[in-house]
């Protein structure tokens, strides 16, 4: 999977010019963009914010939140102007996502407290098309970006949200701006950056569907695995996230998680959840790793970390894996994590962990 974010930026900043430059001898300052209290004019200002705030962000590695400066427009200066600035912004932004390393992450609120460069990327790229479409429809002119925009907004910050054929209109839709089919209006949104995990030699990073999407596929979602990485199992559950997403129940929180060596950035095996807690609270478990990272503990850090998360909340009650009789290292990891056996059945061994 090649790294996504940088031309995605640049290409939306490309369709919003397109959009924007024949009326640049308009009067920005006295309409309002549409569904919008600001004008034209504040709006397109605030996407060329956007764009060099989540740059500075990325590139500085803000930890607590947002580096802070502000940006200024000369006096006098005119539309052109303007969209000269959204444009040197977004190349801003493109280029501190291609120069992040591939596990860099920085502040951002919405909503576990940071981002990845994929996570800043789609941000932008959703600044830019939605206020766009603000923009121009407070201009009475029509704007819809490349679809495969919107797909890559969607896949990687809107886990939460049911794709469906018509990607741009499905982004309207959740973002409180149209209409779909079969689906409520939606009033209040926020967008989901994923989720991480950390250990004292782990990241445990959360998957997008995008990167899901590229497991299945048989590609490396993204990440430098180690030796004959990833596992079959990485590629199955990313299968089954891939299903939630498509099917509209996927909570990234209850997703999965690649794990990634501090030491080095590699990748060296999955781990995550089967689904959401059931109604009494349980979740089930389950982990691979490549066979050059057995036999160092691993998995059982990482299981532990995932098991202090999960029960540091009101809806889970009890974590249980399923592992076959034969496997006696996996056994010996969720043995350590604290699990107990409770049943066998066919050759099969459960394992639970209550609070």
């Amino acid at each position: 999977m090649r790294a996504l974010g940088g031309d995605q930026v640049e290409e939306a900043v490309a369709s919003c010019l397109a959009a924007l430059r024949p009326a640049v001898d308009r009067d920005w300052t006295a309409v309002r963009a549409a569904g919008m209290d600001w004008t034209v004019h504040e709006t397109a200002f605030h996407i060329a914010e956007c764009l060099v705030g989540y740059g500075a962000n990325l590139a500085g590695r803000a930890r607590d939140g947002y580096v802070p400066f502000e940006i200024t427009l000369d006096e006098g200066t005119d539309n052109t102007g303007l969209l000269h600035l959204v444009e040197s912004m977004g190349a801003l932004l493109a280029a501190a996502v291609r120069t992040a390393p591939r596990g860099a992450r920085a502040f951002h609120p919405y909503p576990f407290r940071s981002a990845n460069r994929e996570g800043f990327a789609a941000m932008g790229v959703a600044e830019v098309l939605l206020h766009t479409y603000d923009i121009a429809g407070g201009l009475g002119t029509a704007y819809e970006p490349p679809s495969a925009l919107a797909e890559f907004v969607l896949a990687t910050i809107f886990p939460h949200v049911r794709p469906d054929a018509d990607a741009w209109r499905t982004l309207l839709w959740a973002t409180g701006r149209g209409e779909l089919p079969g689906r409520a209006p939606v009033g209040e949104w926020r967008w989901h950056n994923n989720l991480v995990h950390t250990t004292d030699r782990l990241t445990l990073e959360g998957i997008t569907p995008a990167s899901a999407r590229d497991l299945v596929l048989g590609g490396d979602g993204g990440f430098d695995w180690l030796a004959d990485g990833p596992f079959a199992g990485t590629r199955e559950a990313a299968g089954f996230l891939l299903k939630a997403y498509e099917e509209g129940v996927h909570r990234p929180e209850f997703g999965v998680f690649v794990l990634v060596r501090r030491e080095d950035g590699r990748a060296i095996g999955g781990m995550g959840f089967h689904g959401v807690p059931d109604e009494e609270g349980r979740a089930e478990v389950g982990y691979d790793l490549v066979e050059a990272a057995r036999g160092h503990g691993y998995a059982t850090e990482a299981l532990r970390a995932l098991a202090d998360w999960a029960f540091a909340r009101d809806d889970v009650r009890a974590l249980f894996a399923t592992v076959d009789r034969d496997n006696i290292p996996s056994q010996a990891v969720v043995t350590r994590a604290g699990f107990r056996k409770v049943s066998e059945e066919e050759g099969t061994f459960a394992y639970e962990l209550g609070r």
